[in-house]
């Protein structure tokens, strides 16, 4: 079922075409004869017509010439419109899509420079000193070693800002 709890369009016909065909049936056995197959209806142009006319409820509506000759304009007026058969669709394969090539992207060449940075015990930066100040910064790591402290010299890259 469709949302809203409404029936969808082809649970509406399927249910219509069951009650033509169990008419059909009905029809059949009070002549006299066996039911026919639906298959046969289903080909005959002149048998899709009188469905339409039993569906409209109007039993006496006239059959159209197949060649297309109609004599009299004003029954061509009081006839209702016949309903057209639906047209089975077919079924278009899908052409599978190939998952577009990744593109690796070139990393963006970022510029650094190595410097010698004196930390504290949380981690935290004491001083900076550019990579050939090694020296100045083994001084003040081992000055700051003498307050009895926690502190370490490590080599850092860092990115150069322009």
């Amino acid at each position: 079922m469709a949302k809203g709890g409404r029936k969808s369009r082809m649970d509406l016909r399927r249910e219509a075409e069951a009650v033509e065909a169990k008419q059909r049936e009905d029809e059949a056995e009070t002549e006299g004869g066996e039911a026919e197959d639906d298959d046969e209806d289903e080909d005959d142009p002149d048998a899709e017509v009188e469905l339409d006319a039993e569906a409209d409820g109007d039993a006496e509506a006239e059959v159209p010439d197949p060649e297309g000759d109609a004599t009299d304009d004003e029954d061509d007026e009081d006839a209702k419109p016949k309903k057209k058969k639906a047209k089975k669709v077919a079924v278009k394969k899908v052409a599978v899509k190939k998952a577009p090539s990744k593109r690796s992207r070139a990393a963006k060449e970022v510029r650094t420079r190595a410097v010698w940075v004196v930390f504290d015990n949380g981690s935290k930066v004491v001083e900076k000193f550019p990579y050939n100040q090694k020296e100045e910064a083994k001084a003040l790591l081992a000055r700051k070693l003498e307050e009895k402290k926690t502190f370490y010299i490590n080599l850092v890259k860092e990115e150069i800002k322009e």
